[in-house]
């Protein structure tokens, strides 16, 4: 695959309006005689694909990320999307795990509009490279039924199944129970006594984003577009009602130590203890005590905490930490706000919650999905095969004097 030889940003905003002037520009190719769609260019075209999942923007923002991308490849080579074939598949898979030239492509997080603004952080891993591949042949899929493609290339990949099967039968990206235990006791260090009013208000809303996260599993999406009046008392119980994945909606139970959280969070934004059913305030907001926060500063917000956090394990005092510290500090490096979901899960069924009181607090649509978060079977496994034993001399081979 040739490259240009500049370091340019790939520019998505200037293809567009390239492509929006009839005849002109790469991604300007003729509408299809047979389409379906009141789309003029590959760009509108998949906008509209887009459109399909309006009402989840967290989809909407994952499948335009990975539908950009490759409008960007297929743009530094000259290509539409009716030229996508088996084999330009190929080069692509290759290019997602090693964006080439790197100065061209990978850069840190910068907004869009900004010219050192890169559409990859690095080369893809295996599993993004599996679920990249899995959301271009939805839109493939959605082409070729619009009459906008004439075939859909992922259905000649032989080992298409191999490849593309991103499931995992455990869940392993979450925090275990020494490491959330560690966590949660530094997200409550003391305040300063000197502490400005909006260094309190920052102490207190972090502190309430972790224990949200780990009482209830919702995900940031629906913790940042949750509202104070989402909490209601029925029949003697509290309960949190969330429009999740999807549009549907769910009831959850609140147990007493979110109740607390939420009593504290709002004492410290001066509200009464508990809120009614007219309280229509955000439930998290800016410092400013006012406006909500967005997914995208939620994300950045718990992503800093995170980072924090394992600053602060690292650099611990050595007689404090024990020998798996500096991994934890690792893993904690690592962690994303979604970890924050899949250890409340998994804490949850180790804490001996009913798989199918779990399936509901999680908004499950499959028992099976639920169950990749039950960890008791492979620690019975881990017990008993360590009964098959082997007999080791000690020295490891060293002739003994």
């Amino acid at each position: 695959m040739n490259h240009p030889p500049d370091a340019s940003p790939p520019n998505l905003a200037l293809f567009e309006r390239e492509a929006a002037e009839e005849g002109k520009g790469r991604l300007a190719s003729a509408r299809p005689p047979m389409a379906r769609i009141p789309a003029t260019s590959d760009i509108e075209a998949i906008g509209q694909w887009l459109t399909e999942y309006a009402a989840s923007p967290q989809t909407v923002r994952a499948y335009r990320k990975e539908a950009e991308r490759l409008m960007l490849w297929l743009g530094d080579n000259g290509l539409a999307l009716h030229e996508v074939d088996r084999r330009r598949l190929e080069a692509y898979e290759a290019f997602l795990a090693d964006p080439c030239p790197a100065e061209r492509w990978i850069g840190p997080p910068k907004p869009r509009s900004h010219p050192q603004w890169r559409p990859f952080r690095g080369p893809l891993s295996a599993a993004s490279r599996r679920q990249s591949l899995v959301i271009l042949q939805g839109l493939f899929a959605w082409l070729s039924e619009a009459g906008w493609v004439s075939h859909n290339p992922f259905r000649l990949m032989r080992d298409k199944r191999r490849r593309m099967d991103n499931r995992q039968t455990h869940i392993e990206r979450y925090l275990e129970r020494p490491m959330w235990d560690w966590l949660w006791q530094w997200l409550n260090r003391p305040l300063d006594e000197t502490c400005s009013e909006r260094q309190r208000l920052a102490w207190h809303r972090r502190r309430f984003v972790f224990g949200f996260g780990y009482l209830l599993a919702p995900r940031i999406a629906e913790m940042s577009q949750a509202r104070m009046n989402d909490f209601t008392y029925r029949e003697g119980r509290w309960w949190w009602n969330v429009i999740g994945k999807g549009s549907k909606q769910a009831r959850i139970p609140v147990p007493p130590d979110m109740l607390t959280l939420l009593e504290e969070w709002r004492q410290a934004r001066q509200l009464s203890a508990l809120p009614d059913l007219d309280d229509e305030r955000p439930l998290l907001c800016r410092l400013n005590g006012r406006t909500g926060v967005t997914d995208n500063q939620l994300y950045r917000l718990i992503k800093e905490a995170f980072r924090e956090a394992s600053s602060a394990l690292a650099h611990q005092e050595t007689g404090q930490g024990g020998p798996g510290t500096s991994a934890m500090a690792r893993q904690l490096a690592k962690a994303s706000p979604h970890w924050l979901r899949h250890t409340a899960i998994t804490h949850q069924a180790q804490a001996g919650v009913e798989l199918r009181y779990l399936a509901m607090t999680a908004r499950h649509e499959r028992l099976d999905t639920t169950a990749r978060y039950l960890h008791a079977e492979a620690e019975e496994w881990q017990r008993q095969v360590a009964a098959h034993r082997l007999e080791i001399p000690a020295g490891g081979g060293r002739r003994q004097e």
